[in-house]
């Protein structure tokens, strides 16, 4: 057979295929503007943007946005080189010191793109003889890691602790344990138990990993994430995040203590063999620390946008999944019904993602929504409009 033969029977071809056929397919849609990171433009149409996350509004700041600007004059546009070789300017290394001294911790290095960090992490760290154990639903980004590192991986049931309890207890370790989740699951927005599980950490001699991506910027009084949140920071080994979320840009980091650090810089091969975030991206960055760190009202707004979003979805009657992050997702049931939401919803002038098995149970199909500290009580209301006109056509709504 012919490489290329089978993939026209792949399930994932056929799939779109379909919802191409029909209509329905909600995947790719090219933005031609962006207005405030709350409004876009696809095919000719403006839309209300409830599917980013851009959760602190920080796209089209004007101090991110000049800082960017600033150091594309200065340093030019990308650095064509890995952090090992001739890819590291002062202002990555100022990034890394800024960085680390927010989260807490003693050292951070940064790589290209969050997916790069995770896979280049857990590569570099998890050897023969070692055994990690993961969340079943973390990112796809944490588990190709784990599938690239030559430890073993065992993975445990979402977010219950009595089975990864179960497993730490009884799989065999000639090495090291390391425990890996991700703070803030994307899909429903569900926080990891991470006191439960520092605590088993510490009982069977393993460290922690906390893939933050979703929550360093919005949780914690100070925006420092899940460890800050539920009080666990010093006993929370390892932090890893991206900056394609709150820090409106792109590139990953992982921070933590010095040794591990300095390890990571020179084994993992997300640093050494893959060129470096660009100048621009890691002024964004920079810009958007002092923004965090100069404006909590901004995540006040954040807060009292999804407070007034749950209140409203839950009046008109929806099932909403609310696990005390930016990320609300709305259960409408089936695929198909889920699809044809999305789709009159676009038509209403709202952009939200579609998400269905195996990302969520069968029957069990949703729409992600996500909001922004930049939302005004406008965009709210006919984000909410939009959704009861839509669920009382499709009859979801009594």
């Amino acid at each position: 057979m012919d490489l290329f033969e089978k993939l026209r029977s792949a399930p994932t071809v056929q799939r779109a295929q379909f919802l191409r056929d029909t209509g329905l397919y909600p995947y790719f849609r090219a933005i031609a503007e962006s207005d405030q990171g709350t409004h876009v433009i696809v095919q000719g149409r403006r839309l209300v943007m409830a599917g980013s996350n851009n959760y602190l509004g920080l796209t089209h700041h004007p101090a991110v946005v000049e800082a960017a600007r600033e150091a594309l004059a200065r340093y030019g546009t990308g650095c064509t080189g890995s952090r090992f070789l001739n890819g590291t300017l002062t202002l990555h290394e100022e990034l890394e010191a800024r960085l680390a001294k927010f989260l807490g911790r003693e050292a951070c290095i940064t790589s290209g793109t969050g997916f790069q960090t995770n896979v280049g992490a857990l590569g570099a760290l998890a050897s023969r003889g070692d055994v990690i154990f993961g969340d079943r639903d973390n990112h796809a980004s944490l588990i190709d890691g784990c599938r690239l590192a030559f430890g073993k991986l065992v993975k445990y049931r979402h977010n219950d602790v009595e089975d990864l309890e179960r497993l730490l207890r009884e799989t065999p370790c000639e090495g090291g344990r390391l425990i890996v989740t991700d703070g803030v699951f994307s899909m429903l927005g569900d926080l990891a138990p991470l006191p439960d599980l520092v605590r088993l950490a510490r009982a069977h001699d393993a460290r922690l990993l906390v893939d933050d991506a979703h929550a360093v910027g919005v949780l914690g009084a100070h925006g420092r994430g899940t460890p800050e949140h539920f009080g666990v920071e010093r006993e929370t080994d390892l932090v890893v995040g991206t900056f394609s979320k709150s820090f409106a840009c792109i590139g990953g980091f992982v921070a933590g203590p010095a040794e591990v650090v300095d390890y990571l810089k020179h084994a993992s091969r997300s640093v050494v063999f893959s060129a470096s975030m660009p100048p621009s991206n890691v002024a964004t960055v920079l810009a958007c620390l002092d923004v965090i760190e100069r404006e909590p009202e901004r995540r006040a707004r954040l807060w009292a946008n999804v407070r007034r979003m749950k209140t409203g979805f839950d009046d008109l009657g929806f099932e909403v999944i609310d696990h005390g992050s930016p990320i609300l997702s709305i259960v409408i049931g089936s695929d198909e019904a889920t699809f044809e939401f999305n789709r009159r919803l676009f038509e209403e002038g709202v952009f939200v993602n579609p998400v269905v098995p195996p990302a969520v149970p069968e029957g069990q199909s949703l729409l992600r929504t996500s909001y922004m500290a930049t939302h005004t009580d406008e965009d709210l209301d006919q984000i909410l409009g939009a959704f009861r006109r839509v669920g009382e056509r499709l009859r979801i709504l009594e």
